[in-house]
């Protein structure tokens, strides 16, 4: 009896040192499946995906647009073409500034002062040729009466007096039709001096940056007088 159960003793270590030998080289060859895969790795070569370098080379275009844009805005009209431009055509040196907001004012001006030239010139016309007919002694040449307020006739005014109202209408008229060519003339020289100074001034600094200080201060005078005190101006640009 003791003899079989020292055999029975001996078979169970025997059985749990095997299991323990194949234990341990499960282990180990884990461990060096595991290594091989970490040197896999490190061998791979690194893969840009095209999608990532498609969108570099797309930022980097659009970064290339921009600066092709800024180079175009920097802008700077030339006066002196400006105003030749502007003497020649009407309104072209506000074409050449590119300030084409300016263009109605400009053209708009024009056609008001045209019509004032040729309403004016009709209306002396007008005037002038009734006056005329009225002192000669052609019976046929009655537009002086054409011109006659309606229920009015010229014994009711008198000839005289009516004879002056003709002379004072084409008078006036003539110096109204003489100021509207002046005025015009006036007018087109603003365009033209808009258009220089506007050139000039397009790079002009106008932005919230410019500030003007405004400080007491005081000034020390020379051989022992009073120090006298004001006003200090300054401006930053």
């Amino acid at each position: 009896m003791k003899k079989l159960l020292i055999t029975y003793i001996f078979l169970q270590l025997f059985a749990l040192l095997g299991f323990a030998r194949v234990t341990s080289d499960d282990v180990s060859t884990n461990s060096d499946v595991v290594e091989m895969l970490n040197d896999t790795v490190k061998e791979q070569p690194l893969v840009t995906h095209p999608t990532r370098k498609w969108m570099n080379q797309q930022n980097t275009t659009t970064d290339t647009i921009q600066v092709i844009s800024l180079d175009k805005e920097k802008f700077k009209p030339n006066p002196m073409r400006s105003i030749w431009m502007g003497a020649a055509i009407p309104g072209f040196g506000q074409i050449v500034n590119r300030k084409y907001w300016k263009l109605p004012i400009v053209y708009g001006g024009f056609l008001g002062f045209a019509y004032a030239i040729s309403w004016n010139n009709s209306t002396y016309n007008t005037y002038k040729n009734a006056y005329r007919d009225m002192i000669d002694d052609d019976p046929t040449t009655n537009s002086h009466i054409k011109i006659l307020p309606r229920g009015y006739t010229i014994a009711m005014i008198g000839e005289s007096t009516y004879q002056n109202i003709l002379k004072s209408k084409q008078d006036s008229y003539h110096q109204y039709r003489d100021l509207s060519i002046i005025l015009s003339v006036g007018y087109y020289a603003v365009v033209l001096l808009d258009a220089y100074v506007d050139a000039q001034l397009y790079d002009f600094d106008i932005s919230p940056d410019l500030v003007l200080n405004v400080q007491p201060t005081r000034i020390q005078k020379e051989n022992h007088s009073p120090a006298a005190y004001g006003l200090h101006f300054s401006v930053n640009f």
